[in-house]
């Protein structure tokens, strides 16, 4: 072999290319199943800017330090990405370093996601350390100086620069996030993320909130969500619940497939079926949640504004005065109060609850830890306690708002034997679904607790009751739909079903249920409270991009986490976006089954596209507190 050739593989430059390639490739197969080459060489282009600017910036002395370190830094955000893919099914970006915080608190649920796959990334490490050993002894230098004159490696870099800028500067009519990132490679989308983000910060077409209204209002009555129907009179059920308490639990990873199910003959949702016969169920609502998961739940239930799905909303909006049911209710005399186990800072709800307008917040040191998983006390004693504090205040004659969130139910679905509500067949023991199922069952146990506390304080009988799933608890990459099916006896769609949550709305004294088959998402529930308590949002000048779900004829709803921007479920389908609306995909709300022409719901991606930058644009020009 020639000299010099030799002298060019055994270089750092093309090695650290090289092995950093492969891991991008890798990482491409764990995202995208599937390596597709003209894309990947977009990969080896970003990284011959770093190489190259290693090459270029570096002396020879320190080099080998760079490229390890840079080796390092490098296979820790593909591990990261994988980790992030698999468990949230989004691609990660460099806003998700703020929830670096979180990690953690949630540990427990990182283990889980791993995969001895996912080390891959580290092999190299191990690979090369043995080389090393086995030829230190010989005096043979692994890594030599690159024959390369300095002129081709800077002529280099920068051809590889400008076509990286090129790239990312022609992405942006691509909305679908995973589409970009395939076509892009981690680097430049993380690029693309970067320069869109300061383009959009605080960007709005708004004058004043004034004006804002007015065009919200514009293009949400554009949709016609009540066709034929005079807006001009009062709705169905306003103000029929009047002054009266309003207790809202949000349930921890709960999917509406267990509601009215039975395993084995024992129903998993007793209370909640009960619930269910006597309340208003909605069997058709979907997630909306953004980065913040949970939190971002507890944010549109209160404020009825999309997540940005870029940032979560109490880590980039809680320094904002939002306005929300809270504060509507404040104005009506009441108390709101917020319950969690956790401790405040996790999911920076220390800032989110006074953005919202909670009076006060009741977290982790209120609370005896039983020692049910890793974020402390049990649901039990969380309604244990908040029960108690509700109990003062109905005994003060003050009407109140109350929160709970649930997270008895949280991944990895650990429950203690001693906390056990139901058996589980052997051959379930140590699964996923066999743990999840005996955590949801057990959070269901916690609320009727909630329950017979309430009503034996006669709290109860003068209290508006609303349970709702916050997002999806099984693990798509654990969970096979078709076997999930078919030991459950349901059909379960990978996405449908897994973005499907209950919802129940209690009315004192309501004894007959009935099923409201509207679709909606978490958007809705809070316009939905509020006719009830006969707070009009309209006279009120409120902007919500929610709608009643006790009073619309259709719906559309938008998605932009888990699912690419773009997705939407509307009253028949599911519809997730390629590059645009033309090769999406849609699926059928009703048989589960692909539908080949959608052509006729593009003005629902239309509409909703506008509605979330709108509601982007709306959230940035709030007043900061």
């Amino acid at each position: 072999m020639d000299h010099s050739w030799n002298r060019l593989w055994r270089s750092f430059f093309t090695v650290f290319s090289v092995i950093l390639w492969a891991k991008f490739a890798l990482l491409r197969y764990f995202l995208f199943e599937k390596v597709d080459l003209k894309w990947w060489f977009l990969d080896l282009v970003s990284l011959l800017v770093i190489t190259g600017l290693i090459e270029n910036c570096f002396s020879n002395q320190i080099k080998r330090i760079v490229y390890w370190t840079l080796n390092a830094i490098l296979s820790l955000i593909c591990f990261a990405a994988t980790l992030y893919f698999e468990h949230f099914g989004s691609v990660i970006t460099y806003t998700s370093v703020l929830e670096l915080k979180q990690i953690l608190q949630i540990s427990s649920s990182i283990k889980a996601t791993i995969h001895p796959l996912d080390y891959l990334f580290f092999a190299d490490f191990i690979l090369l350390f043995f080389i090393w050993l086995a030829t230190r002894r010989s005096g043979f230098s692994l890594i030599v100086k690159l024959p390369f004159r300095r002129s081709v490696m800077i002529i280099l870099t920068l051809v590889c620069l400008g076509v990286s800028v090129w790239f990312v500067k022609t992405d942006k009519d691509i909305s679908n996030e995973l589409v970009r990132a395939e076509q892009l490679g981690l680097m430049n989308y993380e690029a693309s993320v970067v320069v869109n983000g300061i383009s959009e910060k605080n960007k709005t077409n708004f004058v004043n909130l004034k004006q804002a209204l007015m065009v919200i209002n514009q293009v949400e009555d554009s949709y016609g969500y009540n066709p034929g129907v005079n807006t001009d009179q009062k709705p169905n059920y306003f103000a029929s619940q009047q002054g009266m308490n309003v207790v809202v639990v949000q349930m921890e990873a709960f999917q509406n497939f267990l509601i009215h199910l039975s395993y084995q003959g024992k129903e998993l949702t007793p209370v909640l079926n009960k619930l269910a016969e006597e309340s208003f169920y909605f069997p058709h609502i979907f997630q909306q949640v953004g980065q913040g998961n949970t939190s971002d739940a507890e944010f549109m239930s209160n404020t009825s504004i999309y997540p940005t799905g870029t940032i979560p909303m109490s880590t980039g909006y809680g320094d904002r005065k939002l306005p929300s049911l809270p504060r509507l209710l404040e104005d009506k005399g009441y108390e709101a109060d917020t319950f969690h186990v956790n401790e405040i800072h996790f999911w920076d709800r220390i800032k989110l609850y006074p953005a919202i307008g909670f009076t006060h917040y009741f977290d982790k040191p209120f609370y005896t830890n039983d020692n049910f998983n890793s974020f402390g006390a049990s649901d039990e004693e969380l309604f244990r306690v908040g029960s108690e504090k509700l109990t003062e205040l109905h005994d003060q004659k003050k009407p109140f708002y109350a929160q709970f969130i649930t997270v008895s139910s949280h991944f990895p679905f650990t429950v203690p034997t001693s906390f056990e509500k139901m058996p589980i067949p052997s051959a379930l023991e140590g699964q996923e679904i066999g743990n999840y199922l005996l955590a949801t069952n057990y959070t269901d146990y916690g609320i009727g607790t909630l329950i017979d506390k309430l009503k034996a304080s006669g709290v109860w009988d003068q209290t508006l009751f609303v349970a709702y799933g916050d997002h999806f608890g099984l693990q798509p990459e654990d969970i096979d739909p078709e076997k999930l099916s078919s030991e459950l006896g349901i059909p379960y769609h990978a996405q449908i079903t897994r973005y499907n949550i209950p919802l129940f709305i209690h009315l004192p004294g309501q004894t007959n249920g009935k099923v409201i088959s509207q679709v909606g998402g978490q958007l809705d529930i809070m316009p939905t409270i509020a006719n009830l308590l006969g707070i009009s949002l309209k006279e009120q000048g409120f902007v919500h991009f929610g709608q009643d779900l006790l009073n619309i004829q259709k719906n559309v709803i938008g998605m932009r986490y888990y699912l690419p921007t773009g997705s939407f479920f509307n009253d028949h389908i599911l519809f997730v976006p390629g590059k645009g609306f033309d090769d999406g995909k849609a699926v059928s709300l009703q048989t589960l089954q692909p539908v080949v022409d959608f052509k006729a719901y593009r003005s629902d991606f239309d509409y909703i596209m506008k509605l979330m930058k709108l509601s982007d644009q709306y959230v940035n020009m709030l007043p900061k507190r």
